[in-house]
């Protein structure tokens, strides 16, 4: 993984993220690592519809079978 020191960073922030390689960055301070910089894609590109085949919906997903009146309906005193 690509290293690269704080004060570097800071300098270079914007330059950094736009080459921003799938593996990511360590930014150091005196030579200990500090933080890993990750890119977004590269955590759950793959899980989107994974579950494609696997999963069945039965019903209306958006209806919670409860019937009820909105405040517009009654009657005020």
């Amino acid at each position: 993984m690509v290293q690269i020191t704080a004060s570097k960073f800071k300098e270079q922030c914007l330059a950094v993220l736009d080459n921003l390689g799938p593996e990511g960055i360590v930014v150091t301070k005196h030579g200990k690592p500090v933080a890993r910089v990750l890119p977004v894609k590269a955590g759950c590109a793959s899980l989107i519809g994974s579950m494609k085949t696997k999963i069945q919906v039965h019903g209306d997903i958006f209806s919670t079978r409860l019937k009820w009146e909105s405040a517009g309906g009654r009657k005020r005193k």
